[in-house]
């Protein structure tokens, strides 16, 4: 079993490498003899180099056929949109994808030691940009984003026939989880002695997301934006019974062949901007990512045991600011939970055997001051709760509020730096020993940490959790509703 699962792992990350330089019209370019030429082979020796270093970013693809610009699900969802603005539209759409090139060659050209050749591409990023703005129609087909499930894993693992004990196995954990949260907080189990962690006063280290006016993207002034990822950053409460239960940032550590290690000692949330559509808007999101050095082993073999732990958690924004919905993952896309404001309301599900809406709390209402804890169990830091900490109520530790992008580029301890992710967008030797048992739902390497945009979130059914149309699946603006933020 060990065996097979490695070689169908290694064919689902295989299948996911397309060579971008097969596609037109970037292929046709290659064979010019005139400055367009000379770019896409520039391009392309630049792409050989990385690949060589092994610095690639996973984040985003670069589009096949476009290889200067990377795209995401939010960004592949404006593409209908861009198609009917037309001109200003391509034009506003094709940037958004070469901000994000602009952003992940950056990391990629630092880590691989030639962050200087980076002028060069984003010379040649605007020749090649100019050469195809005619090419919208090969674009918009292009610029999409292969999902994280293999059909051939499935195919080979049976999945029609093994997804029914997956099901019921997950319907056994939300039952489980639904006791847990339905328990009074005194009640709540506790194996340590609980922690708090309270985001720092000071401002959070936080670029500005893309602005786009033929979008109409939500644009707040950067100082808003900072004033709202503190507002929104929660407390979390931890049961510590041992140092695994500690919150930190995350380093390169060792020689010879270092690993990603948790610093405890600087506590952290690593946040990042996202944009999501929701009833016929476009909303801002603000993720908080908080890493555990490891979760251990409860029993022997424990499955789902290994190094690093990461909890996600997710606030989608109204216009003013305030929360419509919160939801979370683990770092590894599992445990998916929806917590809804007073502002929304779920929208009537058919049932199935596929991973839902799965909502085991509603989000409390935050009056002025407030703001939200989360409980986190010891060890296996499942969420057990999530409450309104009152106003003034800050004791506790103090975690850094720190921009995710840190993470694409790490000091390394021989010089330089390093991402935390692989190429595949996996945080390397965090593997779990679930994969061998698990792979037949089409998740390679499932359990294992890893990068946003690269987070399956079902087992049963495929979602994801940067998917653009995710919360209108599931929810619907309560009429004459307001946000439940009063502050």
């Amino acid at each position: 079993m060990r065996t097979v699962a490695v070689v169908l792992s290694a064919m689902v990350v295989a299948g996911c490498a397309v060579d971008p330089y097969t596609r037109a019209p970037i292929s046709t370019h290659l064979q010019r003899s005139d400055d367009v030429g000379d770019c896409a082979r520039l391009l392309r020796q630049v792409d050989q180099r990385i690949d060589a270093a092994g610095t690639r970013d996973a984040g985003a693809p670069r589009v096949p056929g476009f290889p200067y610009l990377r795209v995401d699900r939010f960004t592949a969802s404006l593409g209908e949109s861009a198609g009917e603005l037309r001109g200003a539209g391509f034009a506003a759409w094709s940037e958004l994808m070469a901000q994000a090139d602009r952003q992940a060659r950056a990391a990629e050209l630092a880590n691989a030691g030639e962050a200087e050749r980076a002028v060069a591409v984003d010379a040649c990023r605007y020749v090649l940009a100019i050469a195809d703005g005619g090419e919208f129609a090969q674009l918009r087909a292009a610029a999409q984003v292969p999902d994280d499930y293999s059909t051939t894993l499935r195919v080979l693992g049976l999945y029609p026939l093994t997804r029914l004990a997956f099901a019921a196995g997950i319907g056994d954990w939300q039952q489980r989880t639904r006791e847990v949260f339905a328990l009074p907080p005194e009640e709540l189990p506790q194996a340590g002695q609980l922690r708090r962690h309270v985001p720092a006063a000071t401002p959070p280290e936080l670029l500005p997301p893309p602005r786009s006016a033929a979008f109409a993207l939500p644009a707040s002034a950067r100082p808003q934006l900072l004033e709202w990822a503190l507002r929104h950053a929660p407390s979390v409460e931890v049961d510590t019974a041992t140092d695994d239960d500690r919150i930190g940032s995350l380093r390169w550590a060792g020689t010879g062949a270092p690993s990603i290690a948790v610093d405890t000692g600087q506590p952290a949330a690593y946040v990042r901007t996202a944009y999501t559509h929701f009833a016929g808007r476009l909303r801002l999101q603000l993720v908080y990512t908080f890493w555990f050095p490891a979760r251990p082993a409860q029993r022997q073999p424990d499955l789902l045991a290994g190094r690093l732990d990461g909890l996600i958690w997710r606030v989608t924004l109204d216009e003013h600011g305030s929360p419509l919905v919160y939801d979370s993952i683990h770092a590894c896309g599992c445990y998916h939970l929806f917590f809804p404001t007073e502002a929304v309301v779920a929208r009537p599900q058919r049932a199935t055997l596929d991973e839902g809406l799965f909502a085991p709390q509603a989000a409390p209402p935050l009056s002025p001051g407030e703001r939200i804890v989360l409980r986190v169990a010891s060890r296996t830091h499942y969420l057990q709760r999530v409450s309104a900490q009152p106003a003034g109520a800050q004791a506790g530790t103090a975690y850094a509020l720190l921009d995710e992008r840190r993470l694409l580029a790490l000091d390394w301890p021989a010089g330089g730096t390093r991402s935390a992710y692989d190429a595949a967008g996996f945080v390397p030797g965090t593997e779990r020993a679930e994969r061998w048992l698990f792979w037949p739902m089409g998740i390679a390497s499932a359990g294992q940490m890893r990068q946003w945009g690269r987070h399956a979130t079902a087992f049963v059914g495929r979602r994801h959790f940067d998917e653009a149309l995710l919360l209108d699946r599931y929810f619907e603006l309560r009429a004459n509703g307001a946000a439940a933020d009063r502050r």
